[in-house]
């Protein structure tokens, strides 16, 4: 069983993610628990710190069919497209909240693989969002970073008073 999303606002949503020296067993079954957590939500990505976890490990699966996940350790945008694309983006660590956050539509990562080796993919619409989205949060940003102050306090009062509101009845 996965262990539980941290939730906004806990500072390691705030802090870098730790490199990946080499892919191990430990880094696979901490895939495999990202893979869990992010289809249970049900979710297109997810990085090792929502989980509380500082590595910079993101899992990620656009596909209409849920059966295309992959893995990646240490990405890095190469290069971002020109062209942009809105979509609307929440977050387990925020849960209720989205917005629409504009990203470009297309770009390319380096990356270990699951195998430990480096690679680069093109990645274009919903998985290049994703992606971008995961890779913020290992770099200590969340989707509302990307919108107006006004529109970020408004979303992160709603969140805060949930949450209150949450723990009052004991959940």
């Amino acid at each position: 069983m996965p262990r539980p999303f941290v939730m906004f606002p806990d500072p390691r949503l705030r802090q870098v993610a730790e490199p990946i020296a080499a892919i191990d067993q430990s880094v696979r079954d901490l895939w495999d628990e990202m893979l869990a957590a992010m289809y249970a939500m049900p979710g297109v990505g997810l990085a090792a710190n929502q989980l509380g976890v500082l590595r910079r490990l993101i899992v990620v699966d656009a596909s209409d069919s849920r059966d295309q996940a992959l893995r990646l350790a240490n990405p890095v945008v190469l290069h971002a497209s020109g062209q942009d694309r809105a979509h609307s983006e929440g977050s387990p660590n925020l849960p209720g909240l989205w917005a629409e956050v504009t990203r470009p539509r297309a770009v390319t990562v380096r990356y270990l693989d699951q195998d430990g080796a480096a690679a680069e993919r093109e990645f274009v619409g919903l998985w290049a969002t994703s992606v971008q989205h995961q890779i913020d949060h290992l770099d200590g940003r969340l989707f509302i970073d990307h919108l107006s102050p006004t529109k970020r306090r408004m979303l992160v009062a709603r969140h805060l008073k949930q949450m209150k509101k949450n723990n009052r009845k004991g959940g």
